[in-house]
């Protein structure tokens, strides 16, 4: 059984939305969905769990930390330098180094993980993808079997979709 790319276009987010809610309630197919600008409803309507980069700056963030201590406490041990009977740790300048260190690998490691995660950069477009989609259009792509793709395609209609089109997936557009 072949896989069918359903594509459909939406003049706004709320109506995006709701075809993305009642696809989720039927448990039709996986979809993909672009929009021009950023969309609280459609981000909502997706469901998508938080991003994991928050923990990825607490690692660099960590790490920057622990590097900072490793650096000045082992330079402190290597080039011991007793000044006036002070003691040989003296943590107020350590902190500067730590914190440098934190925010830099913190902003690497953030940096990082978006591309990762994203999928930052591609050399290919994304299936279904049309032009419309990046100007003032949004776009749900629904791939599905034979067997749902009129289902899927009557409930797209339904929720407002300005155009559906069929298209089979082994000829790309």
């Amino acid at each position: 059984m072949s896989t069918i790319a359903i594509i459909s276009s939406f003049a706004d987010d709320t109506r995006c939305a709701q075809a993305i809610e009642e696809l989720r309630a039927a448990q039709v197919g996986d979809f993909n969905t672009f929009s021009p600008i950023p969309s609280h409803k459609i981000e909502h309507a997706i469901g998508r769990p938080k991003s994991p980069v928050r923990w990825l700056v607490l690692v660099g963030g960590i790490t920057g930390v622990l590097t900072g201590l490793a650096i000045t406490i082992g330079t402190t041990y290597e080039w011991r330098l007793n000044a006036g009977g002070k003691p040989l740790l003296s943590w107020p300048p350590f902190i500067v180094i730590c914190f440098e260190l934190m925010v830099l690998l913190g902003g690497i490691f953030g940096f990082f993980g978006v591309l990762m995660l994203s999928g930052v950069p591609t050399t290919e477009s994304a299936p279904g993808y049309d032009g419309r989609f990046g100007e003032d259009r949004f776009g749900i792509v629904v791939r599905c079997d034979e067997a749902q793709a009129a289902r899927v395609e009557s409930m797209l209609k339904e929720s407002g979709a300005e155009e559906v089109v069929r298209e089979d997936e082994a000829q790309p557009r």
